[in-house]
Order: C-alpha cells, then structure tokens, then sequence
C-alpha cells in the first residue's frame, strides 16, 4: 500500500444493527478495489474483516477490524465495528477515531435499536455520517419507507445522492443524482439510459441536492438564492461542505452480496466524506484498541492526530509517564500486515510489543506532551462468579484475565472479599460466554461460572448485657479472662468499643484484647455467618486472675460474649440496595416502574434525559443481577443503566429464612 497524504484519507466507521450487512459491505468494497480476488462469506468464515475464532464459529462481528482500501486515489480506513449491543463499546473506541460513520440499513428490516443507539454516539461526536440502504435484492425491500423512516426517527436533513432501480427480483442497479446517471449491473456497472419512470423522482432529489450543496458556502447560498445555476465544481465543493457541517446527510442504495451499488458508494466516500484535519505539529497519536495476539505480541492500534509516526523511534506515553521504543509501524488489513515506516497525520496504524502502553493512552514526544481525550466506554452490568477449574487453571487466571482486561475495557473483573468470590462483569451474556470462551481458548485457562453471593450483613434491633467466660485450668499455666459487655444498636458506624471500668475489675493492658476479639468476632454473625455491623460495645465489668489472665484469654472471653449477646439482641439479616438509574424511551417508562415494584424496589421519580426518561429507584442488590438481560427484553435493547451501593437496609422476614437456608447449604458444599 502506497503513502497517502492526508487530505487523501478517510476514516469511516462502519456501523449497523447486527444482520443490517456491513461485514457483507466491506467485503464487497475491498473485492471492487481488486484487494479480494471473490468475495468471502460469513457463512463460509472467509471474510477479511470476521477472522477471529469466536466471530466465525458464531458468524457476526465481534471486534472492530481495520480495513484499509483504496479507491480513486484516497486510502479509506473502514473500521468494521460490531452490530450487537454486547459490544458497544468496541463501536465508541471506532467512532472516537473516525471522521464520519456510514449507517447499514436493511431495505427489508428499515431502522433497528442499535442504528439509534450507535447514533446517539455519533451524535455525541458531533460526526457527519452517510447511509447505505442495503439488501435491495431482497423480497420486501423498500428504499422508500426506510427513508421516510430515516426521516421519522432522527434529525437530519436526508438526501438520495442514488436511488434504486427495481427492489428484489427487478433490482439492477441504481440512479446517480449528482451527475444524473444510471449505473447497471455489479462493480463499477454499466452506464446506461436513465429509467422514465425514475423522471420525477431524480429531478425531486436533483433539486434537494442543489438546495444542500448551497447550504454548504456563503456565496453559493446567495448565488443559489438569486437563481443562477451552480455549476459542477461548485455543487461538488458545497455538498462536501454541508456532509461536514451534517447539513445534509447522503443517502445511498444497493446490495452488498450482489455488490450492486457499492462501487458508487465507493466513489461518493472518496469525493465527498471529510478527510482528517491535517496538523503538522509535534506528535500525538490516540491508542483505540488493543490486541495481545499469540504469535505477534500486543497489538495497540492507534490514530496520528498530528505529526507523524516513524519507526525506530522513541515515543512518550504521556498518561503512564513512560517512554516506549517504536519498532515498526504496521498497516494492516484485517489479520494481515504490511510495514508502513511511517503513518502520517489522520491515518490509522498500528505497533506492536508496547510494554506499558494500553488503550486510551496518547503516544507523543517527550519535550512536547500532550494528552489526547480518551474512550467514554460503557459501564458493564451483567455479574457473574468465577472459579477455575483446577489447581492448573488457578494459576493461570490471574494472567489471563490481565490481558483479557487489556483488550477489552468494557469489562470489569474483581475479587470480593465478603463473598470471597471473583466476580466478571460484561455487558451481556453473549459477551460474558466468549469472554468465558477466550479464557479456554487463548491462554488454556477453564472457568466454571456462578450466581454471584449476595454480600448480605448481620445487625442487632435491641441492646443486652452479657457475660463472657474463658476458663481453663489443664496443668501448668491456665487461662483466665472474664468480662461483661453491653451490646446495642449503632446504625451511624460499623463498630465502636468503649469501656467503662471502674476499679480496675478489668485491668487496662487487656482493653486491646477484648476489643479485637470482638472485631475478630464480628466477621461471622450468628445467623447465617455474614459479617455483622451497626453495633456498639461497651465493657463494663469482669474479672481477672494475676497469674492466669493473659490478652489471649480476654480476646476469647469478649468471643464468647458477642456471639451469647449477639443471639439474645434480636439478629436481623440486612441486604445492600443499589442506587440505579434507568434510561429508557418514554414508552417504556411503565413496564420499567411496574418491574421495580415486582423487585421490592422503591421509585424516587422521573425525569426527561434527552430523547429518553431517567427512572431513579432505589432496589435491593439481590433483584438485580440479572437486570442487564431483564431490562434488554422489555425494551428491546433501547434502554440502559447504572447502579451504585446506596445503603443497607434489613430483609424481610419472609425471605430471611430461605437466605440462612440457602448460605448454610453453600458453607457445607464447600467444606
């Protein structure tokens, strides 16, 4: 691949509902660029972009893939980005990277939840964007009502810059209405007559097309205004200007299987979509993905947003303050590599065995650090327990959950030290299993996943007094302490101790003994063996023996006293309960708060969030593990959350016993 300046980039996220056909899409583009001698297919697992192990076994995209070609003297970037809401977030790290976003959408199945939950995001990049209305070979397909519907759902002034010709058993080929042609058959086509019955419908779009390119520039506004006719050049060069501006967004038609339409895609995306902005100054280049792969090392693929990047160089990451040795710089196409000695301003590339760099990370020079704004990757909320399998595979998780970690930031990964479980938080099952799946594959380590515990606690509801007794007598030195405590409630903390001795009953050089055995106490309650909390304790008498008493005594005596009082102070079980806030479209704000309610939840109210409602509610922990897949199946995937540890707060009666039965059976099963 030859070096291309950068006014001659372009860098598109390729972006669509998951069956939409952008795999197909791409495939078709490189295929017309003569990179591909046939077109791969998804069911076949021969696609460029759909390498990885786990993407052909389940054929649909689950990385983004870089995708390189080349087409009337532009180098296009094509960054095939996943179609399923599981892997959102390796859609933001394309879009953060990309200089416009070009839609997929079914001519069958018209505008789909990820379409509007991906233009959100590119709303959020403030990102120029472009349509290709796919699968016109198909039975049903319907260019019109998918752009009435383009027109319905989102802001933006939509323009046919083709139009199809035929839908399913009578689809050939499409209408240029820039230049007014007519382009029949596969690749590139054959120019021909344009169709009568088009007349109207391409003079319609011809006028739109004139109206948006005089939007684009000042003086074409007025001249347009004024009734003269713009001429070629000028319609070109306002059109390219009201694309970046999102004045106008292009909408296109074709079949990517049948590669109908494609090549005219093509030739819109390389004359008309922005090229990056070009800076000359020091370098600073953003790391957008992250790859370890067995046989190359890790891959950090990379943005240049100024200067350039050379191999055999050194560079500096300004966020781990480290400088880091440049060997090659790659190129590569799907899961091939070419050197490319140096990736100018705008262009996408790649470098591999980084120590200390990782996604998000800018990459600059160490006299002139900058630090470029990194990935707003989405929160996971799907939680799952952890074990390996064996001895074996427990000495290799740590390391391989590492790199796992590395290549996705969209997962979390933590040890919880109440439940003692190791805890994998994903965006959904689908990416909980391949995760699960590429610990097996990759780096040989076996999981077997559970339902995460519920880090319940334990609290008194009435104030007793106590005695506590450790007396033994066995030859030799015996052991004596003795003490009588005060237990009450105490919702504001943890723990206090206090003592109130008089007379020295209890002598002071114990008082350290008896209050960490009761802390040491404290981390098993009497119910069902959850730590306990919200008490006070007070040590107000006891005894001792001058020769016998000894802190180990004492800190076994104040033991004895907490789990005798702790089981006469009226025990209750609290639960933790979530601060959750929901975001959902309005229609879907009751089934939302009727959910709740079926989760002991409680409703604290409802405000608008943009286009959607925000549901605050407080809901306990244990009704929402499994929130990530109920909220999905109730709004079909438009709605999202977070949550946070709000409080705790005592469980009710009813379900107390089933929970002391149920922690009881797993302390026996792991004995």
């Amino acid at each position: 691949m030859k070096n291309y300046e950068t006014g001659q980039i372009r860098n598109l996220g390729v972006v669509a509902h998951g069956g939409a056909g952008k795999t197909s899409l791409v495939e078709a583009m490189l295929f017309n660029t003569g990179v591909l001698s046939r077109l791969g297919r998804i069911e076949d697992g021969t696609t460029t972009s759909d390498y990885h192990p786990e993407e052909t076994a389940r054929q649909i995209t689950i990385h983004t893939s870089l995708v390189p070609c080349e087409w009337n003297g532009a180098k296009i970037n094509l960054l095939d980005t996943p179609g399923f809401s599981d892997f959102i977030g390796e859609v933001k790290g394309a879009l953060r990277v990309a200089d416009a976003a070009l839609f997929v959408v079914s001519a069958v199945d018209g505008v789909e939840v990820q379409h509007e939950v991906i233009w959100d995001i590119a709303d959020e990049y403030d990102m120029p964007r472009i349509i290709f209305i796919n699968k016109m070979d198909r039975e049903n397909a319907n260019f019109e009502k998918v752009l009435d519907e383009l027109k319905t759902k989102f802001k933006g002034n939509f323009v046919p810059f083709q139009i199809p010709i035929g839908a399913f058993s009578t689809f050939n080929g499409v209408v240029d209405t820039i230049n007014e042609k007519a382009y029949t058959g596969t690749g590139k086509g054959e120019e021909g007559k344009l169709p009568d019955d088009l007349n109207d419908e391409i003079e319609q779009c011809r006028e739109q097309l004139l109206e948006a390119a005089a939007e684009g520039d000042d003086d074409l506004t007025m001249k347009y205004l004024e009734g003269e006719e713009l001429t070629p050049d000028e319609i070109k060069d306002g059109l390219k200007k009201s694309i970046a501006l999102r004045k106008v967004i292009p909408v296109l038609a074709g079949s990517a299987t049948k590669n109908i339409g494609v090549a005219q895609l093509m030739d819109i995306v390389a004359a008309y979509l922005p090229a990056p902005k070009e800076d000359n100054g020091p370098l600073s280049a953003l790391v957008f993905k992250t790859i370890a792969d067995p046989y190359v090392g890790k891959m950090n693929f990379l943005r240049v947003y100024s200067g350039a990047l050379k191999s055999d160089s050194t560079v500096y990451n300004s966020k781990k303050e480290k400088a880091e040795r440049i060997g090659n710089v790659l190129f590569v196409r799907g899961k091939s590599t070419t050197q490319a000695g140096v990736a100018p301003c705008g262009d996408l590339a790649v470098v591999v065995k980084l120590q200390d760099t990782g996604t998000c990370d800018t990459l600059c020079e160490k006299d002139k650090p900058v630090v470029l704004e990194g990935i707003d990757f989405p929160v996971p909320t799907l939680t799952v327990a952890i074990n390996p399998k064996s001895k074996n595979d427990e000495d290799k998780l740590g390391d391989a959950i590492s790199k796992t970690l590395e290549e996705d930031p969209s997962l979390r990964v933590e040890k919880n030290t109440e439940t003692k479980q190791t805890l994998l938080t994903g965006m959904g099952e689908l990416h909980i299993n391949i995760m699960v799946e590429k610990l097996k594959r990759k780096y040989g380590v076996d999981v077997v996943m559970n339902d995460p515990r519920v880090p319940y606690r334990e609290t008194i509801r009435s104030k007793v007094e106590v005695e506590g007794k450790h007396k033994k007598q066995s030859g030799g030195r015996g052991q004596y302490g003795h003490v009588w405590i005060r237990f009450e409630p105490n919702p504001e903390e943890d723990f206090v101790f206090e003592e109130d001795i008089f007379g020295g009953s209890v002598p002071r050089q114990y008082f350290p003994a008896v209050e960490k055995g009761l802390r040491e106490a404290l981390v098993e309650g009497v119910l069902a063996g959850y730590p306990t909390t919200g008490i006070k304790a007070t040590l107000y008498d006891g005894s001792y023996h001058t020769v016998d008493s000894s802190e180990l005594a004492f800190k076994i005596a104040a033991s004895l006293a907490f789990k005798k009082g702790a089981v006469q102070a009226k025990p209750v079980l609290l639960e933790p309960i979530m601060s959750v806030e929901v975001q959902v479209p309005e229609n879907f704000m009751g089934d939302i708060i009727s959910d709740f309610n079926t989760k002991r939840g409680r409703v604290l109210g409802t405000e608008a969030s943009g286009r959607q409602i925000m549901i605050r509610a407080n809901v306990p922990l244990s009704e929402m593990y499994r929130y990530a897949i109920d909220l999905k199946s109730m709004t079909q995937g438009r709605g999202s959350f977070t949550m946070e540890f709000s409080s705790y707060e005592e469980v009710p009666a009813r379900l107390t016993e089933d929970i002391i039965k149920k922690m009881k059976a797993e302390s026996e099963s792991d004995k």
